[in-house]
């Protein structure tokens, strides 16, 4: 796999041939296994220290799983995944419960990502317990206090319960949680997939405020590409478990390369009437591929309009094209057929 060019020779996360596949068994007492669902296949990427990496693709594309994999709620079948140079696969449990206070993950729904027998302060403040970083629970106390108003909460909320604040209260509860230990790296999972459109904004602006003030670095994980164009450094777009194409985000959106990535961005609406009157649209037919069993060759030739005999038996190299600018598509580039 051809790595891309890059200014920085030390990346914060680095993505080496991760797959990550679930197997699937029958019989409710002697279980054998029948098949496996390949969530993510033999994925590879680098994250810089301060940048957003923008991960986008239909349901069912194993981004969430691939997130997941690297804060390591799932252990990845094979591949490295390694952060600031420790590989996390090798480390105990102990070990990683320390490296925890680097790593941290937003999730998709704030209804269901918060314990409900928990305050506010409670959940924001568990973080600063298990890695003592509080002298006493006066100084916890004050801490949750902060973190709360840096979110944009009032301090006096930190007594009320889950049940009693709106959605978009509860996922800036969640990120609270999230930065509590004061992390370097965080998973964003479609952090406002689950939000009113009025309250998205709020959000990610909230997000970009906080890397900017505590220096942090993204993985956001999102289907709306309107969403993550507006923070992100770079794109990747994933289809089936694999990366279609990845690239500086300017260059994704004004000059996409993969079909897929065509497919997506011809969906997102354009303002402006006249424009959108004129733009093509791409509509793919048919319905992804289940991961049980995926096609062969390259995994979107059954959906692919520029597709042709080749595209089903060989596998695409994920291969930089341009500068910065990585594909796995058979019929782009300098040696496309």
């Amino acid at each position: 796999m051809t790595e891309p060019t890059t200014d920085q020779a030390h990346p914060l996360v680095q993505i080496s041939n991760v797959t990550k596949y679930f197997p699937v068994t029958s019989g409710l007492i002697l279980q054998r296994k029948v098949g496996e669902v390949r969530a993510v296949d033999d994925v590879s990427f680098t994250i810089n220290r301060g940048e957003t990496l923008g991960l986008v693709g239909e349901s069912g594309s194993g981004k969430s799983t691939l997130g997941r994999c690297i804060v390591q709620l799932h252990k990845q079948t094979a591949g490295g995944i390694q952060f600031d140079g420790v590989e996390l696969n090798t480390l105990g449990d102990k070990e990683m419960r320390v490296m925890r206070r680097r790593i941290n993950m937003i999730f998709q729904d704030p209804y269901s990502s918060l314990s409900p027998r928990m305050t506010a302060g409670g959940i924001i403040g568990e973080p600063i317990t298990i890695h003592h970083l509080a002298e006493n629970d006066a100084a916890r106390r004050e801490r949750v206090a902060e973190l709360l108003h840096i979110v944009g909460l009032n301090p006096y909320m930190a007594d009320r319960y889950p049940h009693e604040f709106s959605g978009g209260q509860r996922q800036r509860i969640g990120i609270a949680r999230a930065i509590a230990a004061a992390p370097d790296f965080i998973v964003a999972d479609e952090p406002v997939s689950a939000l009113d459109v009025s309250i998205q904004a709020q959000v990610i602006n909230l997000m970009q405020d906080l890397q900017e003030r505590f220096n942090l670095t993204y993985l956001l994980i999102a289907h709306d590409l309107s969403v993550v164009r507006h923070i992100s450094d770079r794109v990747a777009v994933m289809y089936l478990g694999k990366l279609m194409e990845l690239a500086p985000c300017d260059d994704l959106y004004e000059t996409p390369l993969h079909p897929y990535t065509k497919a997506l961005l011809s969906a997102v609406p354009v303002p402006d009437p006249e424009v959108e009157e004129q733009r093509e649209h791409i509509v793919l037919q048919g319905d992804i591929p289940s991961p049980l069993s995926p096609p062969s060759g390259c995994v979107f030739h059954t959906r692919c309009p520029m597709a042709v005999d080749e595209c089903r038996v060989t596998v695409p190299e994920f291969k930089e094209v341009a500068p910065n600018h990585m594909v796995a598509c058979l019929r782009v580039g300098p040696d496309a057929i």
